[in-house]
Protein backbone atom coordinates (compact mmCIF):
# COMPACT_ATOMS: atom_id res chain seq x y z
CA UNK A 1 0.00 0.00 0.00
CA UNK A 2 1.31 3.40 -1.01
CA UNK A 3 2.69 5.77 1.62
CA UNK A 4 3.04 9.40 0.49
CA UNK A 5 6.06 10.41 2.52
CA UNK A 6 8.46 10.26 -0.48
CA UNK A 7 6.10 12.01 -2.88
CA UNK A 8 5.41 14.78 -0.42
CA UNK A 9 9.06 15.18 0.43
CA UNK A 10 10.01 15.49 -3.23
CA UNK A 11 7.24 17.98 -3.74
CA UNK A 12 8.12 20.29 -0.88
CA UNK A 13 11.83 19.81 -0.13
CA UNK A 14 13.74 23.02 -0.60
CA UNK A 15 10.66 25.24 -0.67
CA UNK A 16 11.11 28.73 0.70
CA UNK A 17 7.68 28.47 2.32
CA UNK A 18 9.15 26.94 5.49
CA UNK A 19 11.34 28.44 8.13
CA UNK A 20 14.90 27.19 8.21
CA UNK A 21 14.57 25.52 11.66
CA UNK A 22 11.47 23.62 10.63
CA UNK A 23 13.20 22.39 7.46
CA UNK A 24 16.19 21.26 9.51
CA UNK A 25 14.03 19.14 11.80
CA UNK A 26 12.21 17.70 8.80
CA UNK A 27 15.49 16.81 7.13
CA UNK A 28 16.78 15.13 10.28
CA UNK A 29 13.46 13.32 10.68
CA UNK A 30 13.66 12.05 7.12
CA UNK A 31 17.13 10.65 7.76
CA UNK A 32 15.91 8.83 10.86
CA UNK A 33 12.81 7.63 9.00
CA UNK A 34 14.96 6.12 6.24
CA UNK A 35 16.88 4.27 8.97
CA UNK A 36 13.55 2.94 10.30
CA UNK A 37 14.02 4.88 13.53
CA UNK A 38 10.41 5.95 13.43
CA UNK A 39 10.08 7.10 17.03
CA UNK A 40 13.10 9.37 16.73
CA UNK A 41 11.80 10.61 13.39
CA UNK A 42 8.46 11.38 15.04
CA UNK A 43 10.24 13.54 17.61
CA UNK A 44 11.92 15.65 14.91
CA UNK A 45 8.72 15.99 12.91
CA UNK A 46 6.94 17.23 16.02
CA UNK A 47 9.68 19.81 16.53
CA UNK A 48 9.21 21.00 12.96
CA UNK A 49 5.48 21.34 13.50
CA UNK A 50 6.11 23.23 16.74
CA UNK A 51 8.30 25.68 14.83
CA UNK A 52 5.79 26.14 12.05
CA UNK A 53 2.29 24.81 12.81
CA UNK A 54 1.18 25.00 9.20
CA UNK A 55 4.08 22.85 8.03
CA UNK A 56 2.32 20.47 5.62
CA UNK A 57 5.49 18.47 5.10
CA UNK A 58 6.12 18.09 8.83
CA UNK A 59 2.51 17.12 9.59
CA UNK A 60 2.33 14.67 6.72
CA UNK A 61 5.58 12.95 7.62
CA UNK A 62 4.57 12.90 11.30
CA UNK A 63 1.49 10.92 10.32
CA UNK A 64 3.66 8.46 8.41
CA UNK A 65 6.00 8.01 11.39
CA UNK A 66 3.01 7.27 13.62
CA UNK A 67 1.71 4.78 11.06
CA UNK A 68 5.05 2.98 10.94
CA UNK A 69 4.91 2.59 14.73
CA UNK A 70 1.48 0.97 14.33
CA UNK A 71 -0.09 3.82 16.26
CA UNK A 72 -2.98 3.78 13.85
CA UNK A 73 -5.43 5.84 15.88
CA UNK A 74 -2.89 8.67 16.20
CA UNK A 75 -2.10 8.44 12.48
CA UNK A 76 -5.82 8.60 11.66
CA UNK A 77 -6.21 11.82 13.64
CA UNK A 78 -3.19 13.33 11.90
CA UNK A 79 -4.29 12.52 8.33
CA UNK A 80 -7.89 13.49 9.07
CA UNK A 81 -6.66 16.90 10.18
CA UNK A 82 -4.57 17.35 7.01
CA UNK A 83 -7.47 16.35 4.74
CA UNK A 84 -9.85 18.69 6.55
CA UNK A 85 -7.57 21.76 6.53
CA UNK A 86 -6.01 21.59 3.04
CA UNK A 87 -7.74 22.60 -0.16
CA UNK A 88 -5.18 21.15 -2.63
CA UNK A 89 -6.84 18.09 -4.28
CA UNK A 90 -3.58 16.17 -4.56
CA UNK A 91 -2.71 16.81 -0.92
CA UNK A 92 -6.22 15.84 0.14
CA UNK A 93 -6.01 12.69 -2.01
CA UNK A 94 -2.69 11.76 -0.40
CA UNK A 95 -4.04 12.42 3.11
CA UNK A 96 -7.16 10.34 2.48
CA UNK A 97 -5.07 7.56 0.94
CA UNK A 98 -2.84 7.35 4.02
CA UNK A 99 -5.90 7.71 6.25
CA UNK A 100 -7.38 4.69 4.47
CA UNK A 101 -4.16 2.75 5.04
CA UNK A 102 -4.19 3.52 8.76
CA UNK A 103 -7.84 2.50 9.06
CA UNK A 104 -7.25 -0.63 7.00
CA UNK A 105 -4.32 -1.66 9.21
CA UNK A 106 -6.58 -1.13 12.23
CA UNK A 107 -9.13 -3.48 10.59
CA UNK A 108 -11.66 -0.67 10.34
CA UNK A 109 -12.61 -1.75 6.84
CA UNK A 110 -15.82 0.28 6.48
CA UNK A 111 -14.05 3.51 7.35
CA UNK A 112 -11.02 2.70 5.20
CA UNK A 113 -13.30 2.16 2.19
CA UNK A 114 -14.84 5.58 2.75
CA UNK A 115 -11.38 7.19 2.99
CA UNK A 116 -10.17 5.57 -0.27
CA UNK A 117 -13.32 6.74 -2.07
CA UNK A 118 -12.64 10.30 -0.91
CA UNK A 119 -9.04 9.97 -2.13
CA UNK A 120 -10.29 8.90 -5.58
CA UNK A 121 -12.73 11.80 -5.69
CA UNK A 122 -9.75 14.13 -5.37
CA UNK A 123 -7.46 12.08 -7.64
CA UNK A 124 -9.46 9.67 -9.86
CA UNK A 125 -6.32 8.54 -11.72
CA UNK A 126 -4.63 7.03 -8.64
CA UNK A 127 -4.60 3.30 -9.45
CA UNK A 128 -2.88 2.40 -6.19
CA UNK A 129 -5.73 3.93 -4.19
CA UNK A 130 -8.18 2.06 -6.41
CA UNK A 131 -6.31 -1.18 -5.68
CA UNK A 132 -6.38 -0.49 -1.93
CA UNK A 133 -10.10 0.23 -2.15
CA UNK A 134 -10.75 -3.16 -3.78
CA UNK A 135 -8.56 -4.86 -1.20
CA UNK A 136 -10.44 -3.16 1.67
CA UNK A 137 -13.78 -4.18 0.16
CA UNK A 138 -12.61 -7.80 -0.04
CA UNK A 139 -11.37 -7.71 3.55
CA UNK A 140 -14.74 -6.28 4.63
CA UNK A 141 -16.53 -9.20 2.98
CA UNK A 142 -14.25 -11.67 4.73
CA UNK A 143 -14.77 -9.88 8.05
CA UNK A 144 -18.55 -9.95 7.61
CA UNK A 145 -18.44 -13.64 6.68
CA UNK A 146 -16.21 -14.36 9.66
CA UNK A 147 -18.57 -12.47 11.93
CA UNK A 148 -21.47 -14.43 10.48
CA UNK A 149 -19.63 -17.71 11.01
CA UNK A 150 -18.73 -16.70 14.54
CA UNK A 151 -22.34 -15.78 15.23
CA UNK A 152 -23.53 -19.09 13.77
CA UNK A 153 -20.96 -20.95 15.83
CA UNK A 154 -22.05 -19.06 18.90
CA UNK A 155 -25.69 -19.80 18.15
CA UNK A 156 -24.87 -23.47 17.58
CA UNK A 157 -22.91 -23.55 20.80
CA UNK A 158 -25.76 -21.87 22.65
CA UNK A 159 -28.22 -24.34 21.12
CA UNK A 160 -26.00 -27.25 22.08
CA UNK A 161 -25.63 -25.87 25.59
CA UNK A 162 -29.39 -25.48 25.80
CA UNK A 163 -29.87 -29.05 24.59
CA UNK A 164 -27.37 -30.33 27.09
CA UNK A 165 -29.02 -28.31 29.84
CA UNK A 166 -32.45 -29.58 28.83
CA UNK A 167 -31.11 -33.12 28.75
CA UNK A 168 -29.56 -32.70 32.18
CA UNK A 169 -32.78 -31.18 33.48
CA UNK A 170 -34.76 -34.08 32.03
CA UNK A 171 -32.36 -36.62 33.50
CA UNK A 172 -32.58 -34.93 36.88
CA UNK A 173 -36.35 -34.82 36.67
CA UNK A 174 -36.49 -38.46 35.60
CA UNK A 175 -34.27 -39.39 38.51
CA UNK A 176 -36.49 -37.45 40.91
CA UNK A 177 -39.56 -39.13 39.44
CA UNK A 178 -37.91 -42.54 39.71
CA UNK A 179 -36.89 -41.89 43.29
CA UNK A 180 -40.42 -40.77 44.08
CA UNK A 181 -41.89 -43.82 42.37
CA UNK A 182 -39.53 -46.08 44.29
CA UNK A 183 -40.46 -44.37 47.53
CA UNK A 184 -44.15 -44.62 46.71
CA UNK A 185 -43.72 -48.29 45.85
CA UNK A 186 -41.86 -48.93 49.09
CA UNK A 187 -44.58 -47.17 51.03
CA UNK A 188 -47.25 -49.13 49.18
CA UNK A 189 -45.42 -52.40 49.86
CA UNK A 190 -45.21 -51.54 53.54
CA UNK A 191 -48.89 -50.65 53.60
CA UNK A 192 -49.75 -53.90 51.88
CA UNK A 193 -47.61 -55.84 54.34
CA UNK A 194 -49.34 -54.10 57.23
CA UNK A 195 -52.72 -54.82 55.70
CA UNK A 196 -51.80 -58.48 55.21
CA UNK A 197 -50.54 -58.76 58.75
CA UNK A 198 -53.63 -57.07 60.12
CA UNK A 199 -55.82 -59.36 58.05
CA UNK A 200 -53.96 -62.41 59.30
CA UNK A 201 -54.38 -61.25 62.87
CA UNK A 202 -58.06 -60.59 62.26
CA UNK A 203 -58.52 -63.98 60.63
CA UNK A 204 -56.84 -65.70 63.56
CA UNK A 205 -58.96 -63.74 66.02
CA UNK A 206 -62.12 -64.54 64.08
CA UNK A 207 -61.18 -68.21 63.97
CA UNK A 208 -60.56 -68.27 67.69
CA UNK A 209 -63.85 -66.54 68.37
CA UNK A 210 -65.66 -68.98 66.12
CA UNK A 211 -64.12 -71.94 67.93
CA UNK A 212 -65.11 -70.45 71.26
CA UNK A 213 -68.72 -70.12 70.08
CA UNK A 214 -68.86 -73.66 68.77
CA UNK A 215 -67.31 -75.31 71.89
CA UNK A 216 -68.08 -73.04 74.78
CA UNK A 217 -67.86 -75.83 77.49
CA UNK A 218 -64.88 -77.63 76.10
CA UNK A 219 -62.13 -77.96 78.71
CA UNK A 220 -58.57 -77.81 77.55
CA UNK A 221 -56.21 -80.68 78.36
CA UNK A 222 -54.32 -78.55 80.86
CA UNK A 223 -57.53 -77.46 82.59
CA UNK A 224 -58.73 -81.08 82.77
CA UNK A 225 -55.48 -82.19 84.33
CA UNK A 226 -55.70 -79.43 86.93
CA UNK A 227 -59.26 -80.37 87.75
CA UNK A 228 -58.33 -84.04 88.09
CA UNK A 229 -55.43 -83.20 90.37
CA UNK A 230 -57.73 -81.10 92.52
CA UNK A 231 -60.24 -83.94 92.86
CA UNK A 232 -57.55 -86.40 93.76
CA UNK A 233 -56.23 -84.04 96.38
CA UNK A 234 -59.72 -83.53 97.79
CA UNK A 235 -60.37 -87.27 98.02
CA UNK A 236 -57.05 -87.89 99.68
CA UNK A 237 -57.87 -85.25 102.25
CA UNK A 238 -61.21 -86.85 103.06
CA UNK A 239 -59.65 -90.25 103.58
CA UNK A 240 -57.05 -88.74 105.87
CA UNK A 241 -59.76 -87.16 108.01
CA UNK A 242 -61.63 -90.41 108.40
CA UNK A 243 -58.55 -92.28 109.36
CA UNK A 244 -57.66 -89.74 112.01
CA UNK A 245 -61.13 -89.94 113.51
CA UNK A 246 -61.05 -93.75 113.86
CA UNK A 247 -57.76 -93.64 115.64
CA UNK A 248 -58.87 -91.09 118.21
CA UNK A 249 -62.16 -92.82 119.29
CA UNK A 250 -62.32 -94.79 122.83
CA UNK A 251 -64.07 -98.14 123.68
CA UNK A 252 -67.79 -97.82 123.64
CA UNK A 253 -69.65 -98.49 126.94
CA UNK A 254 -72.72 -100.67 126.54
CA UNK A 255 -75.18 -100.99 129.29
CA UNK A 256 -77.19 -104.16 129.37
CA UNK A 257 -80.84 -103.82 129.84
CA UNK A 258 -81.97 -107.02 130.95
Amino acid sequence: MKQFIIAILLLFTGSALFAQDAKTYIHEGNELYSQKKYKDAEADYRKSVAKKNQSLEGNFNLGDALYKQKRYDDAVKNFNNIAATNSNPLVKAGAYHNLGNALLSGKKYDESIDAYKKALLNNPKDDETRYNLAYAQEMLKKQQQQNKNNQNNQNNQNNQNNKNQNKNDKNNQDKKNQDKNNQDKNNQDKNNQNKDQNQQNKDQQDKQNQQNKQEPNKVSKDDAQRMLDALNNQEQGTQDKLKNKKLKGGKAHIDKDW
